[in-house]
């Protein structure tokens, strides 16, 4: 203590305390120090009234002093100061319609449309019956019409309908067992069997109205090459059936039943019993490329997975061939079988381009040229060991090589 009563450690403390206080009151977020460290008093602060910065907080975000919070868990100012700077929008005038949302792109909007149509289109028990009756009445009229169209060309129909069985064996006539039997074959059987094959695409497109609100907006897209290709197959099927197919089955069965000195008396029904048989079985086997596109299309096989299996396929194709020929000799079932073996591979094919187009890549043009040209070679060589080797004959007609001695 000093001899005037003070006490020197009052007059070296009195500026001191003063700035000690004035740092207890700094603004929130500040960092504090230790005098020890750093006994420099603050810098000023320079003014900013020319540059205007926009700080927004959320009033969640909003810093309240904490009592109980010790000094070493507040944050720092550098990361004080670098979270106050936006650049946000300002925000729109009151009345002002909102802006519209970003644009999406075409995978996702594809996507959002297809849940919504999945679950648009799940129907009841009641309005599925209810659809299918509409397709149905609508399928028999189409039919109706076109076989009221087709009664009129009815002596020519069943010309056409004599044609195979005459050049399957001539000498060998049809015979009429009941007075009715020509009537109903020529005036309702065989219309209404040319109003179903004229009339397919009518009934495959009625078939697809039926099954699309099942499907999503992406799948709908096939309809027109299901309807067309299905139709079309179909209309091959009973063509290769009238020119090929039957013709070798009556001139096996004919001449067989010929060469026992059998007297034959073939009757009008059971012709045309065959002739039914034969021609929509056909075109129904045809659709075998159909079905394996829309299998590959739901993701049910693959391309790898059909050509890896081919062996046990053209196994079941045969099978299948020896059960449905009407006759047990081999070339009949060869001539039902290979049409069965082609389109196989036939539905590969188109199997192998729904890959192409799901991974986006392209058709292998080169390849498919050279698979091609073997197919073609290999034919050629095959003809030309059965005309030179075995004595086939070519002819200006259908089948264009018969086997000698006829």
């Amino acid at each position: 203590m000093s001899s005037d009563g003070k006490d020197p450690r009052d007059e070296q403390s009195s500026e001191p305390g003063a700035d000690s206080g004035q740092e207890r009151e700094q603004p929130e977020g500040s960092v504090s120090r230790d005098d020890s460290v750093d006994s420099k008093p603050p810098a000023a602060e320079e003014p900013v009234d020319d540059v205007s910065y926009e700080y927004e907080y959320d009033d969640d975000e909003v810093d309240q002093p904490d009592d109980d919070q010790p000094d070493d868990d507040q944050p720092e100012a550098p990361e004080e100061e670098s979270t106050a700077l936006t650049t946000t929008d300002p925000e729109p005038a009151p009345g002002t319609p909102p802006p519209p949302p970003p644009p999406k792109s075409s995978s996702d909007d594809e996507d959002g449309e297809d849940e919504e149509e999945g679950r648009m289109s799940r129907m009841s028990f009641l309005d599925h019956l209810g659809e299918l009756r509409t397709r149905i009445i609508r399928m028999l009229i189409g039919v109706v019409v076109i076989y009221l169209a087709a009664l009129v060309f009815s002596p020519e129909l069943f010309v056409i309908f004599r044609i195979p069985f005459d050049a399957a064996y001539p000498g060998v006539q049809l015979a009429q067992l009941t007075p009715t039997e020509q009537f109903y074959i020529q005036y309702i059987k065989l219309p209404l069997l040319a109003a179903v094959f004229l009339g397919a695409p009518w009934i495959t497109l009625q078939v697809w109205g039926f099954i699309s609100p099942g499907l999503y907006k992406r799948e709908r897209r096939y309809a027109v090459p299901f309807i067309f290709t299905t139709a079309l197959l179909f209309i091959l099927g009973g063509l290769f059936c009238y020119f090929v197919a039957l013709r070798l089955a009556l001139g096996f069965l004919l001449g067989l039943a010929a060469d026992a000195g059998v007297q034959q008396v073939i009757s009008l029904t059971s012709y045309y019993n065959m002739f039914f048989n034969l021609h929509v079985g056909m075109g129904v086997v045809f659709q075998m490329p159909v079905v394996i596109f829309f299998f590959t299309l739901m993701r049910i096989t693959s391309p790898e997975f059909l050509l890896r299996n081919s062996r046990y396929a053209i196994l079941l194709i045969f099978l299948a061939a020896a059960i449905i020929t009407p006759t047990p000799d081999v070339t009949t079932m060869l001539t039902f079988a290979g049409p069965m073996v082609l389109l196989y591979y036939v539905g590969i094919a188109a199997s192998y381009l729904i890959v192409l187009r799901r991974d986006e890549r392209k058709f292998p043009w080169g390849i498919f040229a050279l698979i091609v040209l073997g197919l073609l070679l290999l034919a050629a060589a095959g003809v030309s060991v059965m005309v030179m080797g075995m004595d086939y004959q070519l002819i200006q007609r259908w089948p264009f090589i018969v086997p000698p001695g006829q």
